[in-house]
């Protein structure tokens, strides 16, 4: 089951040519911005296996007054279903505000892999975002048990957090990673041979990773392998390429 709540959202089911069901997200509106509202729900099936893409990357545009966009991702997976969920990246631009939640319930043996980014400015246009107000929440439980909860917050001067050591070290391009699979552990030493460059981790039933790069297209240079990888060496959607 899917659904997209909002005005200006729809969905398209494709043949993936493989036994995946592929869907793809679609904000007809072009991008979000201060006061706009979008919401998608995922519910996945006993051993029902799933991608979701979206047709383009979402653009988080100025806020006049600072109120943020708003989107929430509520996704559930019954027994032995697996779900892809690889939105393309969201491009910041200057002054925008946003406020996301994704919330995932799976089942004991049901598997969910994420890759969520952001641009902040396209460096090919000369974009720079020196304000923005980002706050980006996940929580994840199985079998109603929290498993794995991550809150990012910037806000202010987007640039100067930036360039802080601990967040990007100066790229401009950041994404998150996180697998949570029974065997998601097994992972762990083939990705930090492959991909020394980032930061990983895994344990209880999670891997998790944080990749930055100057920018979008190195970052899809990463993301890309590492989420094959991920995926069991399948081949991503199509609209997942350098």
């Amino acid at each position: 089951m899917l659904k997209g709540a909002s005005r200006s959202s729809a969905l398209s089911v494709v043949r993936s040519g493989t036994s995946t069901c592929e869907a793809v997200l679609v904000n007809t509106a072009g991008g979000l911005t201060g006061g706009d509202r979008l919401s998608w729900i995922v519910h996945a099936g006993e051993r029902a296996s799933l991608t979701c893409v979206s047709q383009a990357c979402e653009r988080i545009y100025r806020s006049r007054d600072g109120e943020p966009a708003r989107v929430s991702v509520s996704i559930t997976l019954d027994q032995k279903a697996c779900l892809n969920w690889m939105p393309q990246e969201s491009i910041l631009f200057d002054g925008c505000a946003l406020k996301r939640n994704l919330e995932a319930d799976l089942a004991s043996e049901a598997r969910l892999l994420i890759v969520e980014a952001f641009i902040f400015g396209r460096a090919a246009m000369g974009e720079t975002v020196r304000w923005a107000s980002l706050n980006d929440q996940w929580t994840i439980r199985r079998h109603g048990q929290l498993v794995f909860a991550d809150n990012v917050r910037l806000e202010g001067d987007i640039e100067r957090l930036l360039e802080r050591q601990a967040v990007a070290a100066g790229d401009r391009a950041v994404a998150t990673v996180a697998l949570i699979a029974p065997d998601a552990e097994r992972h762990l030493d083939l990705v930090r041979n492959d991909f020394p460059a980032i930061a990983s981790t895994a344990f209880a039933g999670k891997f998790l990773a944080r990749v930055t790069a100057k920018g979008a297209y190195e970052l899809r240079q990463t993301l890309i392998p590492l989420a094959t990888m991920l995926n069991g060496g399948s081949a991503l959607s199509k609209v997942w390429s350098v």
